[in-house]
């Protein structure tokens, strides 16, 4: 099991998304699913991008807030997010990847981003999705990970082991139903 990683409150205020809102105030409001991304060439951050939207409704009828962090140009991301119907997602450009060692996320192995398990997967979800890939955005190395945020604290995670790690969105937020 995965230690959980700590944030401050006060380090949340300091981090602003694109609604001109910061983590610390999004999450006083609602909770917050905070995805940190892959490069957008990635077919897993794909695969990530094609699940929340399908779960965007859901997220949006229980009052939960989708953040995606990203290492890429926002007009670039905001293109790429409009592909797989997140278009008016709130966002938070990252391309020096502060945020995502700030919340513990490492850069990957070789096992970690070409073992097995993650080329079948990928295979797979090339296939599932007809496509495979495209070119790397940001750094290919970059692991992702997910955080549930609720006032001003982290409440779960997910640490991808791998690459082809696809996690359960909507269990992750089942803890903060229990916590308002």
């Amino acid at each position: 099991m995965v230690e959980t990683f700590k944030i401050s409150g006060l380090e949340l205020e300091r981090i602003k998304t694109s609604a001109g809102k910061s983590l610390a105030q999004l999450s006083d409001e609602k909770p917050v699913l905070l995805v940190f991304l892959r490069h957008l060439g990635c077919i897993f951050c794909r695969e990530a991008l094609k699940d929340l939207a399908k779960l965007k409704p859901s997220f949006e009828e229980k009052n939960q807030e989708l953040v995606l962090v990203h290492m890429e140009e926002d007009d670039v991301a905001l293109t790429f997010f409009a592909k797989y119907g997140l278009k008016n997602c709130i966002h938070i450009e990252d391309q020096e990847q502060r945020l995502y060692k700030q919340f513990g996320l490492s850069r990957g192995n070789i096992s970690q981003l070409f073992g097995f398990k993650t080329m079948v997967r990928g295979f797979s979800a090339g296939i599932s999705m007809d496509q495979f890939g495209g070119p790397s955005f940001g750094d290919a190395f970059q692991m992702p990970g997910i955080f549930v945020l609720y006032k001003r604290a982290i409440r779960a995670q997910y640490i991808h082991k791998v690459i082809a790690d696809r996690p359960d969105y909507e269990e992750l937020l089942k803890c903060s139903t229990e916590l308002k």
